[in-house]
């Protein structure tokens, strides 16, 4: 047997696409016969899988266990909830592996799978191999077992220990994901008082799309904490491993300040540590690490490819922008977000300042968010290739660790190819509202060349 996906499924740190056109039942078979493969022969037997609540995850999660079973690997289902909490298994439970089907942040028709084996992420090249095995044929045979495990109380034990305290007025939106009921968990523990949006798993994501680094899925959180004047809010985003904040005034906190505030106290406990940030990550934070005597290092986005920087660099912490927090130091160094809202806490507990106070003693930028623009499949490396090749050969300062990051005098612009959806983002900061707009419209008139309006 053989079995070909769509080429555009193979994304560069995990597998995702549209359930019904590009990914199908019988891929998740594929994947769970490939994925087994290579499980044995890395000398595992036994894989961890978990889902998310979308409505297409049932099916695609019985025929991925099928697939793994049917080329000879153990399965431990862990259920419903975050793909932290998988990770969390896969790290604590006797497995050799882990699958989380989920679709992220993506629109609720598409769904995929993150991969762990052996406690490291599975992507880029790997993730190519499971098709070359699939299109080969090249599977192994055999017939594993199917056991069932709970792991949600011991994961929310596990986000609390070592909790410094800290008693404030907190919302919570989970956004109808796969969080919600580990929320709805965490906060019974936790001390101060808490109100919850949204923890209902509903893969309709009938109040707003669980993605906060979209402004408007913010919306009924700023308005929760404004109306009953909580000192911070929190929102999740589909499978929980990305975190949105808000301070009391209503001020979105985005994931690059989010780890500012942690690097403080983290670099006080670990002078000179390495602290990994991802490309759309402002220079703020970069020049802040820098000060506080850490080392500050700059690598491609995406939750694979920040993992695996980190390893490489011994840090101890780690961010995108998107808000995915990692955390080696006391933790298993993944992207976890109920985790990271425990944390940043017991770090505002610390300071004995407010969220809002914190976030005034940062640097004043003026940035845009991540803004994504949807393309074509096939045009989504290809407009990078074309700007980067008419804003080098202009002499422009350009650092290509992940797309195009040009550096100008009002400060700088970012420009990438998405690796999760047939997209180009884009991102652009400088010291005032008038360099900001000219940075802009340096990326509109970019783009133009290519055939893109940012308006579309």
């Amino acid at each position: 047997m053989t079995h070909r996906f769509h080429p555009s499924i193979l994304r560069d740190y995990d597998i995702r696409g549209t359930v019904g056109e590009t990914l199908f039942e019988r891929d998740a078979y594929a994947f769970g016969r490939s994925f087994a493969t290579r499980v044995r022969r890395s000398g595992g037997r036994r894989v961890a899988v978990g889902r998310d609540g979308r409505v297409s995850s049932p099916m695609l999660k019985a025929a991925l266990v099928a697939g793994l079973t049917d080329s000879g690997v153990d399965v431990v289902r862990v259920g419903l909830g975050p793909s932290p909490m998988l990770y969390f298994a896969e790290a604590t439970l006797a497995v050799d592996a882990g699958v989380q089907v989920t679709g992220s942040h993506n629109p609720g028709g598409d769904n995929g799978f993150k991969l762990v084996l052996a406690h490291d992420s599975f992507f880029g090249d790997d993730v190519r191999d499971l098709a070359r095995l699939a299109e080969s044929g090249d599977w192994e045979e055999g017939a594993g077992t199917v056991t069932d495990a709970a792991v949600m109380e011991d994961y929310v034990a596990r986000l609390l220990a070592g909790h410094t305290g800290g008693t404030f007025r907190i919302g919570w939106d989970a956004g109808n994901g796969a969080a919600g009921p580990a929320i709805k968990r965490l906060t019974k523990a936790l001390p101060g008082e808490h109100h919850l949006l949204y923890t209902e798993v509903d893969g309709a994501f009938p109040h707003h799309h669980p993605d906060p680094t979209i402004p408007a899925n913010l919306a009924d959180l700023i308005a929760l904490v404004r109306r009953e004047r909580l000192d911070i809010g929190f929102a999740f985003d589909g499978d929980g491993d990305r975190i949105g904040a808000v301070d009391s005034r209503g001020r979105i906190v985005w994931g690059d300040q989010i780890l500012a505030l942690l690097a403080e106290p983290l670099l006080l406990e670990l002078p000179g540590a390495a602290i990994v940030a991802d490309v759309k990550s402002s220079d703020a934070l970069f020049d802040r690490v820098r000060a506080l005597g850490g080392r500050a290092v700059m690598a491609k986005s995406g939750h694979s490819q920040i993992k695996a920087r980190m390893k490489a660099e011994g840090a101890a912490i780690g961010a995108e922008l998107s808000g995915h927090i990692f955390f080696a130091h006391g933790y298993y160094g993944f992207d976890d977000a109920l985790y990271a809202a425990v944390r940043l806490i017991g770090a505002i507990h610390q300071s004995g300042m407010s969220l809002a106070e914190l976030i005034d003693r940062l640097p004043a930028t003026h940035a845009s968010p991540e803004l994504r623009i949807a393309v074509p499949e096939d045009r989504r490396l290809a407009i990078v290739e074309e700007v980067r090749a008419r804003i080098v050969a202009s002499g422009a300062r350009v650092d290509e660790t992940d797309g195009l990051r040009v550096s100008t005098p009002d400060g700088w612009w970012l420009l990438r190819a998405s690796n999760t959806q047939a997209a180009i983002t884009l991102r652009a900061e400088a010291t005032d509202e008038t360099g900001l707009q000219r940075l802009l419209d340096t990326i509109d008139r970019q783009l133009a060349l290519s055939g893109v309006s940012r308006a579309a």
